[in-house]
């Protein structure tokens, strides 16, 4: 089996499918910023930067030996996904990535590939302006079979509670179906990150200058007085609400949205790691116990990235933003198997 990955980001995907044997000839993204760490990660699956709606169908087939109707071809479109997020957010920077669906099923109707992989958050499928029924319209009239649902990471091998669409469709079997995935073995965090041999403890802003990346962000005063009154082990910011001084004024009045400054539990899935995850002003991202938000490798862990993903790039918010927009490997991976097997 061989996959060209669209929308490939960091390599999450490509990372995953390449786990299950699958041959990822390259990826394709509009963002130059993601090609050493993609193509170090994946040697021999190359990186394409190109913005995919001015690719032509040649230019891709010189850059990567693919063929029309290749029954072992698969097409991998987890394309940007913030415009259809069920998070109250704001759409403007986001409203031409509504399209991109459309721009990748140019790419299935003419090389008609063997499968298709895709994935995006849980309101994808719901919103009113999805193109996601055309597609799915589209594949019918191309003779795809294909199964879709919203799942949850945490059932398929990755330490967090992530909720996804997904997508899976073949014109070479009758059916096909998303795995229903394991929901009696949870991973946890303490599974990804308990190990204080391969993750020290450190304290906030700590630097790592290792390609390991256990690196922290700095606290403020406030914010550090903040996470040493949570609780260890699972607290939350309800456990400073009495004190004048730390108490945050949007909160005075207001007992929703616990999670902000509060710690991961160990015997739990992380929540879901965002491209914020290394602020514990962003949720639930301080560590079980040490006063301090998770680090960069304690980030990618939790989305199951292999512990030698090295991350290149100028800035650590960059690289914040690699790990957080990507789709779990081992996701992907467990997804990948229902095409190989």
């Amino acid at each position: 089996m061989k996959a060209v990955d669209f929308f490939c980001g960091a390599g999450g995907v490509t990372c995953g499918f390449r786990q299950a044997n699958v041959d990822v000839l390259g990826g394709i993204d509009v963002d130059d910023v993601y090609k050493d760490t993609y193509e170090r990660n994946n040697p021999g699956s190359k990186f394409i930067h190109k913005d995919i709606s001015k690719l032509s169908y040649e230019e891709l087939q010189e850059q990567i030996a693919i063929e029309k109707d290749d029954d072992n071809l698969i097409f991998i479109g987890c394309s940007p996904c913030q415009y259809y997020t069920n998070l109250k957010t704001d759409k403007t920077k986001s409203k031409n990535s509504r399209l991109l669906l459309k721009d990748f099923q140019k790419f299935v109707d003419y090389f008609n590939p063997g499968y298709i992989f895709i994935e995006n958050v849980p309101g994808f499928d719901k919103s009113k302006d999805s193109p996601i029924a055309k597609f799915k319209d589209f594949l019918s009239i191309k003779n795809f079979v294909f199964d879709d649902k919203v799942i949850n990471a945490k059932y398929f091998g990755v330490p967090q509670n992530r909720r996804r669409y997904v997508l899976i469709a073949t014109r070479i079997q009758t059916q096909i179906s998303i795995p229903e995935g394991d929901k009696k073995n949870l991973k946890t965090v303490e599974d990804a990150i308990g190990n204080y041999d391969e993750f020290p403890p450190v304290e906030a802003g700590h630097i790592d200058k290792t390609v390991f990346m256990h690196t922290v962000a700095g606290l403020t005063d406030i914010n550090l007085k903040r996470i040493k009154k949570v609780s260890k082990d699972g607290g939350n910011r309800l456990d400073f609400s009495d004190d004048v001084n730390l108490q945050l004024d949007c909160y005075k009045n207001h007992s929703g949205h616990t999670d902000v400054y509060g710690r991961m539990s160990w015997d739990k899935p992380a929540p879901a790691i965002t491209t914020k995850f290394r602020y514990t002003s962003s949720g639930r991202y301080g560590h079980p116990e040490q006063d301090r938000a998770i680090s960069i490798r304690e980030g990618a862990t939790l989305q199951s990235f292999p512990k030698g993903y090295v991350f290149y790039a100028n800035s650590l918010s960059a690289i914040g933003k690699m790990i957080g927009n990507a789709v779990p490997p081992k996701l992907a991976e467990e997804v990948a198997t229902v095409i190989t097997d």
